[in-house]
């Protein structure tokens, strides 16, 4: 071969190679997907959502999609107050009955810090009597948890000090901490905030339901619960229904849907899944008002808080009065 030839041949040689290393250059790598263990809960760091046209505005710091996760064969058990950060014997009560209970975890739906949400307050109505599930913990009233187990939710009081700071300062929480989710053993949670102080919006074409909705069409999880304060359907006389809080979520997935606001217990039936309002956690007791066609269990004798089992395959949710005594039972099974 020529020395031209050889040459010729070693440029095209040349060439292909760095055709070759820009393809590999411009391919995006795979994300990491972390596992759920048993027992233990997983999220990921915030980061902007898939966009909605609908969508008014860009989100801040919103958290991601949830990977995939493997689910584990034993059930857990959780506990859910609500309106609850008043302080004083009734939030003494329920927190008594809760910590006999043993529960993996507690979740909340809203007003974790009466009245005002102020910075001055939030440990003794908080911390004082759930610090040993709240991870990392720097208050005054003992040691907190190894990890993680209080995983509350914003409500209207919690706002009522500017921007929530407080609340955002006390918790340590994934994602943008005002909304996010987490799976723990066979449950993909979804926590929203539900008050209108909410950058990213609180209606169905909000930065915030749009990263929902496609947060729940990834989820893996044998179940998916959406949390949040105040209730789309409630019979309460002081505030009664959010309405444009009605967002699609069977559709979108949930196979239940838990909230507060309204100082009493009801369990309502909405497009085939059970919707919960508690608000029962510590805060004056509100009357009930007229029974709306969805509702099917009314309670606002005392106060109490739910307990919640999820196995692979069935969810219970209890509801007991402070005195530990089981008002209402309902379950749901995997078909």
């Amino acid at each position: 071969m020529s020395i031209k030839s050889r040459l010729l041949s070693k440029i095209s040689h040349l060439l292909i190679l760095a055709i070759l290393l820009t393809a590999c250059a411009s391919a995006p790598l795979p994300p990491p997907s972390p596992t759920a263990h048993p027992g233990v809960p997983t999220s990921t760091a915030s980061a902007t959502p898939i966009p909605a046209t609908a969508a008014p505005s860009q989100p801040s710091e919103t958290p991601t999609l949830e990977p995939t996760a493997t689910q584990p064969a034993t059930a857990i058990h959780f506990a859910v107050i609500g309106d609850f950060g008043e302080g004083g014997q009734p939030e003494a009560d329920v927190a008594g009955m809760i910590h006999s209970w043993n529960p993996d975890f507690i979740i909340t739906v809203g007003d974790n810090n009466y009245p005002l949400g102020e910075a001055s307050t939030i440990d003794a109505h908080i911390g004082q009597y759930y610090h040993d599930y709240i991870y990392p913990y720097t208050g005054k009233y003992g040691a907190g948890a190894t990890e993680n187990r209080f995983f509350p939710t914003l409500g209207n009081h919690d706002w009522y000090t500017a921007g929530a700071q407080p609340y955002l300062d006390y918790f340590s929480l994934p994602g943008n901490e005002r909304y996010y989710n987490f799976v723990w053993g066979p449950v993909h949670f979804f926590a929203l905030d539900s008050d209108g102080n909410e950058p990213d919006g609180i209606h169905v074409n909000s930065v915030q339901a749009v990263w929902l909705q496609h947060a729940m069409a990834a989820s893996t999880s044998p179940w998916n619960i959406v949390y949040f304060h105040e209730p789309p359907y409630s019979s309460g006389t002081v505030h009664g229904s959010s309405t444009w809080l009605r967002w699609p979520f069977a559709t979108w997935g949930a196979q239940a849907v838990l909230s507060g606001h309204e100082h009493n217990y009801e369990r309502l039936q909405v497009n085939g899944i059970p919707y919960f309002v508690n608000g029962l956690g510590g805060g004056a007791i509100y009357d009930l008002g007229t029974p709306l066609p969805e509702s099917q269990f009314r309670y606002s004798a005392d106060y109490g808080a739910m307990l919640v089992t999820a196995s692979p395959t069935e969810l219970k949710f209890e509801f007991y009065s402070r005195a530990n005594k089981l008002i209402d039972q309902y379950d749901v099974k995997k078909p």
